[in-house]
């Protein structure tokens, strides 16, 4: 069985830093052709891919939106995956969520579908005050 755990969230202060964690649990992070992508969410919007990692290339996607200001990286000892977060703004208020993509589906990683993703973490909340 699949699961992810998220830890990290918190309040900060805009510009400040926070760094979630997502620990892996019966999904490789290593195998070729998976990968993991964090997506967020706030009240009244739809889920939003934040920030992608495919296993064993090297290969990274980000939104627009947190461009230069967030880093996702992985842990493959420890099976963790980070989401460093700088220069945090108001509008990066959300739920944040993991998620395990099914393999070969990285073209597909924007969306959030369960054609896409299989398992989800329980989220965790990040709020970001003026």
């Amino acid at each position: 069985e699949v699961r992810l755990v998220e830890s990290g969230g918190g309040s900060v202060q805009a510009g400040g830093s926070l760094r979630l964690s997502c620990v892996a649990s019966g999904y490789s992070t290593t195998a070729m052709g998976n990968f993991v992508g964090w997506f967020r969410q706030a009240p009244g919007k739809e889920r939003e891919g934040v920030a992608f990692i495919l296993a064993g290339s090297g290969a990274y996607d980000y939104a627009d939106s947190v461009k230069g200001r967030f880093t996702i990286s992985e842990d493959n000892a420890k099976n963790t995956l980070y989401l460093q977060m700088n220069s945090l703004k108001q509008a990066d208020t959300a739920m944040y969520y993991c998620a395990a993509g099914r393999p070969w589906q990285w073209a597909s990683r924007r969306s959030p579908a369960a054609a896409v993703y299989h398992t989800w973490g329980q989220g965790t909340q990040v709020t970001v005050s003026s």
